[in-house]
């Protein structure tokens, strides 16, 4: 695989994706292109089936394309899920160090790696609690750390690590997905972080992300970008979000009326 270029983190060049074959093949992506520079915060928006998952897991490589490329130019790439999926009978370190294992951090660092990486999510006194024992939010941290666990590089660094973020907020309560939010881009600016996050929240959408990337319904195909130009922070609840939320509602309706969904 050639490596992307050096504006570009992530590269997807007429990527499709049909599940099945035959006359019962269902088209889920159809010549998806889309660049994604290093640091950047893309959202992915688009209607239920227009393939946003799908394309997560095939940057993912936890599937192949149909057809075109795509390319991390050998980042590290860590998937993200809406539920947690925490080992129950593991405590919070322990589900942590043993995606540790699997990276290959020897013994004797892992208990300090894990500490620093509940740290780095504000959840450094819950080290010895399990799953059942934590909120919602509290374990989608827990998730996130995970996550970096199976990215970062010695020094804790991000810069060369893809996130991948499939609704990992849309269960939580308003509340507290406001506050996950602060700690995602907190998180995401102070590892330098390229993010691919998918949502069906536009107002979410708009609140993180640097680009907006629509997708049509199924097949999905990328039909409009919407730059994010506000200054960070920002609130969810703001004049600004709202209006840029509203333009892109309009044309989301509008796309999933002319698919008939």
């Amino acid at each position: 695989m050639t490596a992307v270029a050096t504006d570009t983190r992530v590269r997807l060049t007429g990527v499709s994706k049909a599940f099945g074959s035959g006359a019962s093949s269902l088209l889920a992506l159809d010549r998806v292109s889309l660049d994604v520079a290093p640091g950047e915060f893309v959202c992915l928006l688009g209607a239920s089936g227009c393939g946003k998952s799908t394309l997560l897991n095939l940057v993912a490589d936890l599937d192949r394309p149909s057809a075109g490329t795509i390319d991390t130019g050998g980042a590290r790439v860590a998937l993200m899920f809406q539920e947690p999926a925490l080992f129950p009978w593991l405590t919070v370190t322990g589900n942590l160090e043993l995606a540790l294992k699997m990276r290959g951090v020897p013994r004797r660092d892992r208990r300090a790696r894990a500490a620093g990486l509940l740290d780095s999510v504000r959840l450094g006194g819950f080290a010895k609690k399990r799953p059942h024992q934590l909120s919602g939010g509290m374990r989608q941290r827990v998730a996130l750390a995970r996550a970096l666990a199976l990215t970062e590089d010695d020094t804790g660094s991000g810069q060369d690590t893809v996130l991948l973020m499939d609704e990992p907020f849309g269960a939580l309560d308003a509340m507290t997905r406001d506050l996950l939010h602060d700690e995602i881009e907190r998180i995401w600016r102070t590892r330098g972080l390229t993010v691919l996050f998918v949502t069906h929240n536009v107002r979410e959408a708009v609140r993180l992300g640097d680009r907006v990337v629509l997708l049509s319904s199924r097949p999905g195909r990328v039909v409009e970008e919407f730059p994010v130009p506000m200054e960070r922070p920002r609130r969810i609840d703001s004049a600004e979000v709202a209006a840029l939320a509203a333009t892109i509602t309009d044309r989301l309706r509008e796309e999933v009326s002319r698919h008939g969904a």
